[in-house]
């Protein structure tokens, strides 16, 4: 059994980027913590809001995770704060579930929050947490690839063949954020590019990744 713990700036992005992969680690008796850093609705919805703090555990119900941390930040307003005052809590999460797989927001998306968040993260992450042995950055459709220059480049492949479907029923949690076809964050398209990615390595569905640092320690070797 591992420590997982998944980092995303807003409601559904942890979702769109590494649902069935969460869904897997799950499965598999990994202990996962997902953290939503701002609560994603007050710039667009108003205060009245969408419900996103039900559409957050709903989603991590159907995706088998009961530890969900919500930081509460004001959405699309992370650069208002100090980074410091970012890292504080993530340190603090970071002490507590002592994580040995790390999932976050990659830092070259076009949303503000996303890049400043990973800043964050990567300070909350550095090698100085001895337990830590692998951090991915993940793809966020609708802002990885609308980002420019366009640097994500993937190294790790994850096949969530027989998660797909359950990916998609919690990102149904989130109907606020979905959108229609051929828009990236409909549920055929978010379908679509799990098989694209799939197809990259002979599978049916897959989730990609980019590794920030992978650490061996104690004389062991690269899965």
């Amino acid at each position: 059994m591992s420590n997982v713990l998944i980092i995303a700036a807003h409601p559904d992005d942890e979702l769109l980027g590494c649902g069935g992969t969460i869904a897997l680690h799950a499965m598999q008796g990994d202990k996962v913590t997902v953290v939503i850093v701002c609560e994603g609705e007050s710039l667009r919805y108003s205060h009245e809001g969408v419900g996103q703090q039900e559409n957050i555990y709903s989603a991590a119900a159907i995706l088998g995770v009961t530890d969900v941390r919500l930081l509460g930040f004001p959405d699309q307003q992370l650069d208002k704060y100090t980074l410091t005052e970012i890292i504080s809590p993530l340190e603090q999460i970071v002490s507590e579930i002592k994580p040995e797989i790390v999932y976050c927001q990659y830092g070259g998306d076009i949303n503000r929050d996303h890049k400043i968040l990973f800043e964050a993260a990567s300070v909350a992450l550095r090698p100085i947490v001895e337990y830590l042995e692998v951090f991915y950055s993940f793809y966020t459709v609708s802002s990885t690839e609308w980002a420019y220059p366009r640097t994500f480049i993937p190294d790790t492949w994850v096949d969530i063949t027989s998660t797909i479907d359950k990916k998609l029923e919690a990102f149904s949690c989130y109907k606020s954020e979905i959108r229609e076809y051929p828009h990236p964050r409909s549920i055929e398209t978010l379908k679509y590019s799990a098989n694209f990615y799939g197809s990259q390595c002979c599978i049916n569905s897959a989730e990609v990744f980019m590794t920030i640092r992978r650490v061996c320690r104690n004389g062991k070797t690269p899965l």
